[in-house]
């Protein structure tokens, strides 16, 4: 720790955090759990003053922007007053939250007025059935009204997150992007990550790679880098098609991007995690 800067063994300078606020999630998404999930006994989870006072110190120590995840964070009562007080924290410039928009018709606009600046909201399929084939228990509907709520609340610079699966949702990478086209959404595709026990397929047959999503791309649009960041591991490009969004491509396989990574994880139960991997 330098002044009010935090600094890892690898001098990297460590400004973003992300807090899990809950284990628990609606859905059952296959490349992320089983689907007879055992959580966590709630007498381990943190309570919601626990997670604002350990916001309160990283934003002291300077960290600029925290995310809220899960689980889905959304269905832990409280968490739209949780979002209020550390909106409000002097010196943050950005609370963000990951979700999978299932609670989102119900609680978009309640948390824009908290304070919480962005959402990146993870959309998978457009198909119903692959839908819920994907996340087992999941709403295609009920998620789509959650975005249409989003945009509607006023939130700005909303992305869709996509984990790409060989031979599951590949050819509907297109599909996905006429869709955030079409809301002026941006959207990341993200290459599975090797993380967490699931037994409903073999990851190794399902890994589809980032460079396989832009030449999929290709085929309907012109797609032209760029140096932007939002401080995540997504590499943005921009489309000459539609040059009001951006692209992101998150690449944990085959483009590491260890060597700029500026975020630690708080966990559920209370644990600081450098690295998921």
């Amino acid at each position: 720790m330098s002044g009010r800067t935090l600094v890892d063994a690898f001098s990297r300078r460590i400004d973003y955090l992300r807090i899990s606020v809950t284990d628990r999630c609606d859905f059952r998404c296959v490349y992320c759990m089983t689907e007879e999930m055992e959580f966590l006994p709630r007498s381990q989870i943190l309570s919601l003053e626990e997670i604002y006072r350990v916001a309160e110190s990283f934003v002291a120590l300077g960290t600029r922007k925290i995310r809220l995840t899960g689980g889905e964070p959304l269905i832990r009562p409280g968490v739209v007053g949780l979002c209020e007080r550390i909106a409000a924290l002097p010196g943050l410039k950005e609370l963000c939250m990951t979700t999978n928009g299932s609670q989102l018709k119900k609680l978009a606009q309640p948390l824009i007025d908290s304070g919480l600046s962005r959402l990146n909201i993870s959309l998978d399929s457009l198909v119903n059935e692959r839908f819920s084939e994907l996340t087992r228990t999941g709403n295609l509907f009920q998620v789509i009204e959650g975005i249409d709520s989003a945009i509607a609340a006023g939130f700005q610079h909303t992305k869709l997150n996509c984990v790409v699966m060989n031979g599951r949702n590949d050819g509907e990478i297109n599909d996905l992007m006429r869709f955030a086209i079409d809301r002026k959404l941006d959207i990341s595709f993200i290459e599975e990550m090797p993380l967490g026990e699931i037994t409903e397929h073999s990851r190794a047959t399902t890994y589809f790679s980032s460079e396989q999503v832009r030449q999929r791309i290709a085929q309907r649009y012109t797609l032209i880098e760029s140096v932007e960041t939002t401080d995540g591991p997504s590499r943005y490009w921009r489309l000459a098609e539609a040059p009001d969004i951006r692209v992101g491509f998150i690449s944990p396989q085959s483009h590491s991007f260890c060597g700029s990574c500026n975020r630690v994880r708080l966990t559920v139960e209370g644990r600081l995690i450098l690295c998921l991997g």
